[in-house]
């Protein structure tokens, strides 16, 4: 037994790293114990990185995941939404190329009547973030008191802004540790992280749509199922109605990766448009969250069709400072990738088509670079469509032409054309939506 360093602090830091080292369970007093001291200081970075990498190693079985959650919940404050007329359901997504969803979902589900306090964050890598997607807008703020969320859920019905620093700060700090040690893949981790932060919001209902594929932090079902899973669990134990869609991820969603492209794409669905897929999976969200919120006797479609969902953006925009009828900046300078043969496009990667988009200046490398409105990629051909060689299959955007080179580079062998169909990866021939997760009886 290591002596305590401090004799004031109930556990010794080394102790608690050496429980989860050699693969027994931490108690609840030592896993709140942990994460407050962390928070506070008291223990160094290079001991939770210890621990951090013994849990990646060994795991946590479910009793200890939820204590982790709570007292990374406990170590901030918490948002009540209690005193709304409406029911309040939330979404959340472990990101994905092209994933726009939130854009037109928040204001789709809010024209039934529902709450949406959709808090966002910005992109990393090659995910993009709602809050760049939105700034491209002009005028349009991420930054709200939560006397303005309140009033804004009450009048509008929708929310899509940047969590206060005060909801979860020991995830805040631990997560930026994370991503610099090697333990970021960690299945209990990213689980209590997501929901630490989605409990503390206090919403009623949550559906999570977990990503699947090249272009998703989980790249196969089975890892996927594990992180949905764990997620559900964490969320019914903590009192809020929480299901999981594992969805498609192994071609880019849409037709459009990029910050003000993407916003174009999503009024295109609010309008009654827009690609099949995005259309798709927003309605199959919308349906989880209004039955969650307990409206199962509607049709999300309607209010696609009738201009309800339109109406509800606008009045969301323009509540945080936007101009929802501004025209969305436009890339000065644009570079073509044409398909070198006859066929059928087979193959389109996410993964190199958002790398792309992050190289052309859509993303950030670290957290303080700033993005680019104008910048992405547009996509002309998808998966199971026909083109001819020469035709063009991507577009690249952006305001800084030296960056091409470095786009072309990704994107080289990212599109598979073959001379017939094959249906197995066709995004047309295929499901959105690849399997679901409840609530354990």
């Amino acid at each position: 037994m290591t002596e305590p360093s401090d004799m004031t602090e109930p556990f010794d830091a080394v102790d608690v790293i050496r429980t989860k080292r050699d693969a027994e369970t931490l108690t609840a007093e030592q896993i709140a114990w942990v994460v407050d001291a962390y928070t506070r200081g008291a223990v160094a970075e290079e001991q939770m990185s210890a621990l951090a990498m013994a849990i990646y190693l060994r795991g946590m079985d479910r009793s200890e995941i939820a204590r982790w959650t709570a007292a990374m919940i406990g170590s901030g404050e918490r948002m009540d939404f209690s005193s709304l007329s409406r029911p309040t359901a939330d979404k959340h997504s472990t990101g994905g190329v092209g994933d726009k969803i939130t854009l037109p979902l928040a204001p789709l589900v809010a024209a039934f009547g529902v709450a949406v306090p959709q808090l966002s964050g910005r992109g990393l890598g090659h995910t993009g973030g709602t809050l760049d997607k939105l700034e491209a807008i002009p005028g349009w703020r991420a930054t709200l008191s939560g006397s303005q969320i309140l009033g804004q859920l009450e009048e509008v019905g929708a929310v899509i802004c940047a969590a206060g620093a005060g909801l979860a700060p020991a995830d805040k700090k631990l997560y930026a540790l994370r991503d610099i040690t090697g333990t970021v893949e960690s299945v209990p981790l990213i689980a209590s992280s997501i929901m630490s932060k989605k409990i503390a919001e206090g919403t009623g209902a949550l559906v999570l749509d977990v990503k699947v594929g090249s272009g998703a932090f989980m790249k196969d079902l089975a890892s996927a199922r594990e992180l949905a899973r764990t997620m559900v669990d964490l969320g019914t134990d903590a009192g809020v109605r929480t299901t999981a869609l594992l969805t498609d991820m192994s071609t880019p969603l849409g037709r459009t990766i990029g910050n003000a492209l993407e916003v174009r794409e999503s009024v295109e669905v609010l309008a009654g448009g827009g690609p099949q897929d995005v259309v798709e999976l927003t309605l199959a969200l919308a349906r989880e969250m209004l039955a969650a919120a307990g409206k199962d006797d509607v049709d999300p479609a309607d209010a696609l069709t009738d201009g309800r969902a339109m109406d509800v953006w606008r009045r969301m925009i323009a509540a945080q400072g936007g101009d929802p009828h501004a025209q969305l900046p436009v890339a000065e300078h644009t570079e073509t990738v044409v398909a070198e043969d006859d066929g059928v496009v087979a193959a389109l990667d996410a993964y190199a088509v958002g790398v792309a988009s992050w190289r052309l200046g859509a993303g950030r490398a670290r957290k303080e670079d700033p993005v680019q409105a104008v910048a992405g990629v547009e996509i002309h051909a998808r998966a199971g469509e026909r083109v001819r060689a020469g035709e063009p299959v991507l577009t690249l955007h952006t305001a800084t032409p030296e960056r091409f080179a470095r786009a072309r580079e990704v994107l080289a062998g990212a599109v598979a054309v073959a001379p017939e169909p094959e249906r197995s990866v066709s995004r047309s021939g295929g499901a959105v939506v690849l399997d679901r997760i409840t609530a354990q009886e």
